[in-house]
């Protein structure tokens, strides 16, 4: 199937309905190519990536041919230039098809995200700026010519993925670059991204590891010295083959930082919505898990006989549950991303963190509300309602923001205003 040919395609309505939800015409039209996209070409291959637990590369060949390997890289730059609640809504809907596929892209796009809208949100020495865009230039032309893909290692076993303690991956300066020594666990697209953008701490002479030295460095995949270790069989999310990675001297050339010095700390501090990235994913599960209730309960579920189960009070009243809830997070969710930006108000903080709480945790109930509406045959897996409910459940796991973490700082900020003790 060509590009032309998506035009033709029997589309799903939006997840988002442009006129309700008063989108932009670039929001319109990348939530509509990215939702015919994964209708036609991921959600047939969902199944076997997820059952093989094998990277969707094909997903990303696609990706590329269609121009949504490059939708945060700026304009200027050749990509669509498309802003945070853009990325977000247009996730949501490859969500929709392929978890999986869904989620490593967000690690792969953020390495756009973070270096380009966000990073011109902050403040940066003019000539510092300047270097940092040559730099940046480097890495999206790699992307938009030859489709190389980029991911995010972020975890590594300790408090620093939820921004509680310095990375003890380091990156030490030396002549020409950088020395990276460490390990990430939990690695989305390890052994298949080009690039790993890796989250690590500058070691200085003499000083303690601080949060604020944190780099961000593009790891070539092929570097000497990076490996990839361990199996991969998990519960769900099966198809981000999130192995562990490990650096052992490996050196990096100067020009892969993909955020100038103290950059990194001053985005997390004042831009932290950008931690709320792995929530479309789960937004699109959500959708998904609704769409396919409605569509089995009316006997229009491809590859099954039409047979009808609307009739049943009991069917009616789990539906109505499920469309209640969507609706409640969506309203939610789309009000956290529309207010996005840096310095953000206490009060935002609080929604922030109330919406990628309540995506998280209402993708997954939503899951189980719809098994227990479509009733057994709906946990074959053969259809896709199984595959929801695992991979909706991975979500509130999620580092920086587990579902703990979000509640533990909504309690906080709810009961102390800045600067209030108890001592």
């Amino acid at each position: 199937m060509t590009v032309a040919d998506l035009e033709t395609l029997d589309m799903d309505k939006p997840a988002f309905d442009p006129k309700a939800f008063r989108l932009t015409e670039q929001e319109e039209e990348l939530t509509a190519l990215a939702r015919r996209v994964a209708k036609s070409r991921f959600a047939p291959r969902a199944e076997a990536i997820d059952r093989d637990a094998v990277f969707p590369t094909q997903n990303y060949r696609d990706m590329h041919e269609t121009g949504l390997l490059g939708i945060c890289v700026p304009k200027e730059d050749g990509g669509h230039g498309a802003p945070f609640r853009t990325y977000m809504m247009t996730a949501a809907e490859i969500g929709r098809y392929c978890g999986a596929t869904a989620l490593t892209w967000n690690m792969h796009v953020c390495s756009c995200l973070w270096t380009g809208a966000l990073t011109d949100d902050l403040e940066i020495e003019a000539g510092e700026r300047e270097l940092h865009r040559q730099r940046r230039a480097v890495h999206y032309k790699r992307i938009l010519e030859d489709g190389a893909i980029y991911s995010q290692p972020f975890s590594e076993g300790g408090a620093a993925a939820a921004g509680a303690a310095p990375f003890s991956t380091s990156a030490r300066k030396v002549d020409g670059g950088w020395i990276i020594n460490g390990k990430k666990i939990f690695a989305s697209l390890s052994g298949h991204a080009d690039y790993y953008g890796i989250l690590c701490g500058e070691m200085k002479e003499g000083e303690r590891p601080s949060r604020r030295d944190t780099m961000y460095i593009a790891v070539p995949a092929t570097a000497e010295g990076v490996e990839v270790v361990g199996p991969w069989d998990p519960l769900g999310m099966r198809g981000t083959v999130s192995r562990t990675l490990l650096f052992k001297d490996v050196f990096v050339p100067e020009d892969e930082a993909l955020m100038p010095r103290g950059v990194y700390y001053q985005a997390a501090s004042r831009w932290p919505h950008m931690f709320m990235t792995l929530s479309p994913t789960y937004m699109g599960i959500a959708q998904a898990a609704f769409d396919f209730t409605v569509k089995y309960l009316r006997g229009e579920w491809p590859g099954l006989p039409p047979v009808k189960r609307r009739m049943f009070p009991t069917k009616q009243m789990g539906v109505a549950q499920m469309h209640l809830m969507l609706e409640q997070t969506k309203a939610l969710w789309f009000q956290a991303i529309t207010e996005a930006g840096p310095d953000p108000s206490r009060e935002q903080m609080l929604r922030a963190w109330a919406a990628h709480y309540t995506v998280m945790e209402n993708a997954n109930e939503i899951c189980q509300l719809a098994i227990r509406t479509c009733g057994g045959q709906s946990m074959l897996k053969s259809l896709p309602l199984e595959r929801l409910f695992r991979d909706s459940r991975c979500g509130a796991l999620m580092l920086p923001w587990t579902a703990e973490i979000c509640l533990d700082r909504i309690g906080r900020e709810s009961l102390y205003l800045p600067g209030e003790t108890d001592e």
